[in-house]
């Protein structure tokens, strides 16, 4: 019998404790062991849920019990989640957790705690949500020189970008509707400004790479400066809008960044629509490989936990299976990245020709031109001093 405790019973953590009490033999089949959920951390009594006489208002209840086996972190952020985490593995806790932020920010640190304890600490729902995305890319693609990682990885910004494409819709009323379906917050500053993309490209890139990658090193452009004008530069050049984080490898250094781009039709990731999530990894051997399904909901989410957990009680005494080394990586700067742009202006297509070379230029959307550059890189377009509304880079 393993005993379990959830920390949390929000979307993810109340799906969590249904599925453990609801579909409990179907797990124990999976996991060839008997599990039961003896804990559900809450900050109150919650009579009118399944789980009601399993909550409890203190985490030393959970810590101080020796036979609690696992416990599943789904408070979120890097408060009360990042202490309990601590204390948790600590006391010899294997943990689970779908929290990005913490990850993201504070992984190495956890990762050699839990490997000092001897313990296991698996997150596979914070990069994909419901979408094996981990586990595929450390176990699967060891033979595999990896150069670049990239997806569209939050799907409140895809759903903007594709009511703005497919719709017509404004960048405002897209929100609106995201907020009026539950896929955005009432304050989406990190949606839409890419943070949370942000989060899950530095996880990545620390498992692909193998080296630390903070977030706060990283450049993050969202996408709440993409105006309806841009949306239909895109669909009259026949490609998709699309928030994309990206780690490319050239050497020993990284080029990791977010940032909206116009995707070429051809490409894996443009079909990727609404609010589903994907990832592509470029490697030596087996080319590209795409994982890609629902990127958030608290079911597809507890799904990924709860293989997580099933992951851990299958192999307990294994080491840590995801790890990375604490030393930083080098960085290369976006600004430098060589790369086709489509950019907007007003300013007359004489001027920017003289200043840019060849443009390919798009049908005039009212006032404004848009057109894609050669290969060029950032820095380059800024140094030119053409006065541009909007520079994007295009995936071709």
């Amino acid at each position: 019998m393993k005993k379990l405790a959830i920390l949390g019973p929000g979307v993810v953590g109340g799906s969590c404790a249904e599925i453990l009490l609801r579909d409990v033999s179907l797990l124990e089949r999976s996991a060839g062991e008997q599990l039961e959920l003896a804990y559900v951390l809450a900050r109150r009594e919650l009579p009118d849920r399944l789980y009601r006489d399993k909550v409890v208002t203190d985490f030393s209840v959970i810590e101080r019990d020796a036979n609690v086996f696992l416990v599943i972190e789904t408070i979120g952020g890097c408060g009360a989640a990042l202490e309990y985490v601590r204390r948790a593995l600590a006391a010899g806790k294997h943990v689970v957790t779908a929290n990005k932020q913490l990850i993201a920010e504070h992984g190495t640190e956890l990762l050699a705690l839990a490997k000092a304890n001897g313990v296991s600490l698996l997150f596979e729902a914070s990069v994909g949500g419901g979408i094996p995305v981990l586990h595929p890319l450390s176990q699967c693609l060891g033979a595999n020189e990896i150069y670049e990682v990239r997806g569209i990885l939050n799907g409140t910004t895809n759903f903007i970008l594709t009511q703005m494409l497919e719709r017509g819709q404004s960048y405002e009323s897209a929100l609106r509707d995201a907020q009026a379906r539950g896929y955005a917050e009432q304050d989406p500053t990190a949606d839409v400004e890419g943070i949370d993309a942000g989060r899950k490209i530095c996880i990545l890139a620390d498992m692909l790479f193998g080296r630390d990658v903070a977030p706060s090193r990283i450049s993050m452009t969202g996408i709440s400066a993409i105006t309806a004008v841009d949306a239909a530069f895109a669909e009259a050049a026949g490609m998709k809008l699309r928030l994309l984080g990206r780690a490319i490898r050239k050497g020993q250094a990284l080029t990791v960044f977010v940032s909206p781009h116009f995707i070429a039709g051809t490409q894996p990731l443009a079909p990727i629509s609404g609010v589903l999530n994907a990832v592509e990894v470029l490697g030596s051997s087996v080319g590209a490989v795409m994982f890609s399904g629902p990127g958030a909901g608290g079911p597809a989410t507890a799904s990924a936990v709860l293989a997580d957990v099933i992951d851990i009680v299958r192999n307990p005494g294994r080491s840590q299976p995801v790890s990375w080394s604490a030393e930083p990586a080098t960085l290369l700067d976006p600004e430098e990245l060589e790369a086709s742009f489509f950019f907007r202006t007003r300013l007359p297509k004489e001027t920017c020709e003289q200043a840019l070379g060849s443009v390919r230029w798009l049908p005039d959307a009212g006032a404004f031109h848009g057109g894609f550059t050669q290969k060029t890189t950032r820095r380059a377009l800024r140094a030119s001093g053409l006065a541009l509304d909007a520079v994007w880079p295009v995936l071709a």
